[in-house]
């Protein structure tokens, strides 16, 4: 035995004793539980005796209820009535045409409507891990802009958004015609990828999900930049990351949006990730000066007490509504196909252009050729007017099914100027 502490034995027994005690807790409160869970009328004497010996595992566990109970009601969805939807909406519309500087965040409620799901909704991603369920795998390549997303670009071309903060990384944003410079993609693309040794980065815009081989701390794709030949690495920040790269995050043009903003509408955005971003609710100035808040989201989020107005409802629902308000036309997605022409070499197949380019001409990046070793692209240049205002789709065509393999694409062009 040690001098000054216990034996083995002693240890043991004292272990022993700790063991049972807990144990002899946890039936306690096994039993008060069972005793809560009946009405005051139906308890036996004993019972009640019970309870009243135990008050601090009461208390515990009635705290413990209503914590349980605000959560479940936090989870449900609420739909104001039509009438009261309307009036809302009339009041945002009002909001929006007064604002001298509107920033637009946007979550995953907003790609719902493309058959994307959301994160914490009845069926979300986390809903569903958390029940223990599993959550059946998404194609979003085939996902196209939704009525929300069309009207924000809209509403952008219309000079009453300024900018665009957006969690999601789907690419609808891009799609919809929103120019590069007007959006900040702060958890990234994932039909973008980035040569990190170029200097500036050089970027790639692919019609096909370049996050299929990466993971947490784990960015590179497999496919090699045409300029220098190394590594590509995605532009995805996950949770316990901090994201590094200019763009497509973009933080530095929504530090800015958010400095500059009187007015902020949330749309489809639980705001719980958001909310852990202080540059952008613009905490360091009074409350008074800080922009008014406009939510739009079927659930509860931290930021409901602060909002100027919580409307519940649907985003499409509700963009319709404002942007019928407004007295604007929401323009159709129109995703327009160009196919090569036929030669040896080059696999004709229809197939969705990529973004504006520079100098009028488009980049198609349907051509392969061998170069050091390795396969890379050479890319076909229509002339501008056929691809005006297209945004890149995926579809499964043969490049897409040899992507393991290849480094083809090209890099991100500028937007053409208007």
């Amino acid at each position: 035995m040690a001098a000054g502490g216990l034996s083995r034995s002693e240890r043991k027994a004292a272990e022993r004793v700790r063991r049972l005690r807990e144990e002899q807790q946890r039936e306690r409160l096994r039993q008060v539980s069972r005793i809560l869970r009946k009405a005051a009328t139906e308890r036996s004497v004993e019972e009640g005796r019970l309870l009243a010996e135990s008050e601090d595992l009461v208390t515990e566990l009635q705290g413990r209820s209503r914590r349980r109970e605000g959560l479940k009601r936090r989870q449900e969805e609420v739909c104001d009535d039509p009438e009261e939807l309307r009036r809302k909406v009339q009041e945002l519309a009002g909001a929006v045409r007064n604002a001298k500087y509107l920033v637009v965040y946007t979550g995953a409620g907003i790609s719902t409507a493309a058959s994307i799901p959301d994160y914490r909704g009845p069926n979300g991603v986390w809903t569903l891990l958390q029940k223990g369920r599993n959550v059946s795998a998404t194609d979003l390549s085939e996902a196209e802009p939704t009525l929300t997303h069309m009207s924000i670009a809209c509403l952008h071309e219309q000079k009453l958004v300024q900018h665009v903060v957006s969690q999601n990384c789907d690419g609808l944003h891009l799609r919809s015609g929103l120019p590069r410079t007007a959006i900040s993609e702060l958890h990234g693309n994932m039909y973008i990828e980035v040569c990190t040794s170029c200097i500036p980065n050089r970027e790639y815009v692919r019609v096909f999900d370049v996050t299929e081989r990466t993971a947490l701390h784990r960015h590179q794709t497999g496919r090699t930049c045409h300029k220098c030949g190394a590594q590509l690495r995605d532009t995805i920040v996950h949770f316990g990351e901090r994201g590094i790269l200019g763009q497509p995050l973009n933080w530095e043009a929504a530090t800015e949006a958010a400095s500059k903003a009187d007015t902020i509408l949330c749309l489809g955005s639980s705001l719980k990730v958001l909310k852990k971003y202080p540059r952008l609710w613009c905490m360091t100035k009074p409350p008074s000066r800080r922009p008014k808040l406009y939510i739009v989201n079927l659930q509860w989020t931290p930021k409901d007490d602060w909002a100027a107005l919580k409307l519940h409802g649907k985003c499409d629902d509700v963009m319709q509504l404002l942007m019928d308000e407004l007295g604007l036309e929401i323009p159709l997605y129109n995703s327009l196909w160009a196919a090569p022409p036929q030669s040896a070499g080059h696999p004709s197949h229809p197939r969705r252009a990529v973004w504006e380019g520079e100098e009028g001409l488009v980049h198609l990046p349907l051509a392969e050729q061998k170069k050091g070793g390795r396969t890379q692209s050479s890319p076909w240049r229509l002339p501008f007017e056929l691809v005006k205002k297209a945004a890149t789709v995926g579809s499964r065509c043969a490049e897409a099914e040899r992507r393991p393999r290849l480094g083809t694409g090209v890099p991100h062009l500028p937007q053409a100027p208007s």
